[in-house]
């Protein structure tokens, strides 16, 4: 498979392209001074996608991170993903921007097999969007909006270690100080990890519909829950 890969749910710009299970190119802006994905991201897009064909490949999906994430940054994202899947043929990938968070340090990091994950995306003051997986990335809390305080994941910390990331676990490190929870730092979205994921949705068939497809905003929690449920 060839794949051109596009994140944008954070500050962070980036896009990759893999090919065969591994990251081939990339580009990426981490938005320190401000997010730039409206500059930066048709430019990088232009160079994987000549990348591409300098070589005489032919594309075969476009993935896209669909959050949680800013709304500003995933419709810049996904719109231009539409654009490369309406113009070259190919299909639409989504990828969940917390699994994404995960893939490095379950690649790389020794954890323990009953290790749990929490990525983490930060929200106002001690607010963020977490999940829980498993080492196979099996969904063991669905997506939620959760108040950090001292006594949260107690449940998940009670037996097993929980590694928490993404840039919604700093501010989480003084507060919860459970034995069982471990922080790891530095763990931002990035399109040159979202291959695994991309691959694996493709083997199974899970497209999008380019036209109707919408991304996962932040916006979309109300008070903890997703609109949908409300």
């Amino acid at each position: 498979m060839l794949l051109l890969h596009i994140d944008t749910s954070t500050s962070v710009c980036s896009v990759a392209v893999s090919h065969d299970h591994q990251c081939v190119f990339r580009r990426e802006d981490l938005g320190r001074s401000a997010p730039a994905h409206a500059t930066r991201l048709g430019p990088f897009v232009e160079e994987a996608l000549a990348y591409i064909d300098e070589r005489g490949a032919k594309l075969d999906a476009v993935a896209v991170s669909r959050g949680p994430g800013s709304y500003t940054g995933l419709r810049i994202g996904v719109s231009m993903a539409k654009g490369v899947c309406f113009g070259r043929g190919v299909p639409l990938v989504a990828v969940s921007t917390l699994e994404l968070l995960c893939v490095r340090t379950l690649l790389y990091a020794d954890l323990p097999d009953d290790a749990r994950l929490c990525p983490m995306i930060d929200a106002r003051r001690m607010e963020v969007y977490a999940a829980i997986y498993d080492r196979a990335l099996t969904p063991l809390r669905p997506i939620a909006a959760d108040i950090v305080g001292p006594d949260s994941y107690a449940e998940q910390l009670r037996d097993h270690p929980v590694y928490f990331l993404g840039n919604g676990a700093d501010k989480c490190q003084a507060v919860i100080s459970h034995p069982n929870a471990h922080f790891i730092g530095g763990v931002y979205p990035q399109a040159e990890w979202m291959f695994p994921l991309a691959e694996r949705a493709l083997t199974r068939g899970q497209t999008e519909d380019v036209a109707y497809f919408e991304p996962f905003y932040l916006k979309d929690f109300v008070a903890g829950k997703p609109k949908s449920l409300l």
